[in-house]
């Protein structure tokens, strides 16, 4: 067997580099132009290879067409207009999605088709969740720019000019949880109650067939070089159960999986492709993922702790965090921190409905369990002691030995929240209230 590949980063994505990549990997025998609607669904075609190689300049420049009526863009593509073009995004990385019962005859490999996440444009413009994020992102960056020529004591009271500035910085990291159960059965209410108001699973040892399919899929990140940074159980399930044939029965459990972060839109295309690589894994093996907010009501839901992150890279290549204050022991966080954090807490009814769009979402929501009820955030006792409160809505971590860690955790997203939007809200959210502070002269004193 020939040695497979996962990924093709962006400096590939020419077509000579590529007619050589697939060419040399036969069992990479599809294409899929991946869309996200407004309702964060990833499309999903197959592309024979040979006709994307044959026409790839072409589709690489102009996309393809599809049909936009079945997705989830309300008042944009309807049935009367329901063309839609694929425009692929040349500018991120690109990954191999295996099927790993399907194998390639030529070299005994399975099956691979390439996901390239696109844009969806309807009309000469773009329409998709991941459009709405670009141009957050970009906007973001720009008008920081602006503020940092504009007020130049902030820059330098984080120990930079900014004739030194080279680019801003996003960066975007989700923590994804998920229950994971056999199909077909259920596990008595009372004894998940108990079992969880006892804390008896939370960050205990996997066993089992769970515990084979959590490795194999860390293996499987790190071979995606997306990072893997933790796996564990997390606070809800119960013990399984061995029937009379030896086998494994009523697997409830509740697990958690953090990866490395990445800039945003990045971060938003690893989510998807993780979820999808998690549920092939375990349905390989049996077992049924939930990424419901609240799959079992009086019993903890499945969050989607996302964090968020600002810094400039200098010059000189170094890289300043634009949350942190000058010194860590004198204050939480820096004047643009202050402004981005409250900025959040401001729009929060704004970004809220974005972020809980569905009824399951609010069910996660409620007193007693360690999902936010309040609009409220933490920055702790003292500077020197940061707050871990898990009941903030949004969180500030800071370690007061390192600049570089500071960032917002916000604790309200679930696993089917669209990680675009909510990101670009924020965004959006965090350039508000900078731009407030900035303009209003306010600073860390006040």
């Amino acid at each position: 067997m020939g040695k497979m590949i996962y990924s093709i980063k962006a400096e590939y994505h020419d077509v000579e580099s590529l007619t050589k990549i697939l060419g040399d990997h036969p069992e990479i025998q599809f294409v899929s132009l991946m869309g996200v609607d407004i309702g964060g669904n990833g499309t999903d075609e197959k592309i024979p290879v040979k006709l994307f190689i044959k026409d790839m300049e072409e589709m690489l420049k102009y996309g393809i067409q599809t049909d936009g009526s079945s997705v989830e863009l309300q008042g944009i593509a309807d049935l009367g207009d329901a063309r839609v073009d694929l425009l692929p995004d040349t500018e991120c990385t690109w990954f191999v999605d295996y099927n790993y019962e399907y194998y390639n005859e030529e070299n005994g490999l399975p099956v691979g088709t390439l996901k390239i996440p696109s844009f969806i444009i309807h009309n000469n413009k773009m329409v998709c969740s991941r459009s709405v994020l670009k141009r957050a992102e970009v906007n973001f960056k720009k008008e920081i720019s602006g503020l940092l020529k504009k007020a130049p004591h902030i820059g330098e009271s984080l120990g930079f000019k900014y004739e030194d500035l080279d680019e801003v910085l996003l960066t975007v990291a989700t923590e994804l949880e998920m229950w994971v159960k056999t199909p077909e059965q259920s596990a008595d209410f009372e004894e998940l109650h108990a079992s969880q108001v006892l804390k008896e699973q939370y960050w205990k040892r996997t066993m089992g067939m769970v515990r084979t399919v959590l490795e194999k899929i860390m293996g499987l990140l790190e071979l995606y070089d997306l990072k893997p940074e933790m796996a564990h159980k997390e606070v809800g399930g119960i013990t399984n159960k061995i029937d009379a044939k030896g086998r494994i029965t009523h697997v409830m459990e509740q697990l958690e999986i953090d990866w490395r972060f990445s800039s945003p839109l990045q971060a938003a295309d690893n989510e998807i492709f993780i979820k999808e690589l998690i549920e092939d894994q375990f349905r390989h093996h049996g077992l049924e993922v939930l990424f419901k907010a609240k799959p079992i009501e009086g019993v903890a839901g499945n969050g989607e702790h996302t964090h968020l992150g600002a810094a400039v890279r200098l010059k000189d290549d170094n890289k300043v965090n634009l949350f942190s204050p000058k010194d860590m022991r004198d204050d939480y966080l820096s004047e643009i921190g202050y402004g981005a954090l409250m900025g959040i807490l401001k729009n929060y009814e704004v970004i809220n409905p974005i972020v809980s769009a569905t009824n399951d979402a609010f069910n996660r929501l409620k007193p007693g369990f360690e999902a936010p009820v309040c609009t409220v955030t933490s920055l702790g006792g003292a500077k020197d002691q940061p707050s871990r409160n898990r009941s903030v809505l949004i969180g500030v971590i800071r370690n007061i030995d390192n600049k570089n860690t500071t960032r917002f955790e916000l604790r309200s997203p679930n696993p089917y929240s669209n990680t675009y939007l909510v990101v670009a809200a924020c965004i959006q959210g965090m350039l508000d209230g900078i731009t407030s502070v900035i303009d209003g002269g306010m600073d860390c004193k006040m």
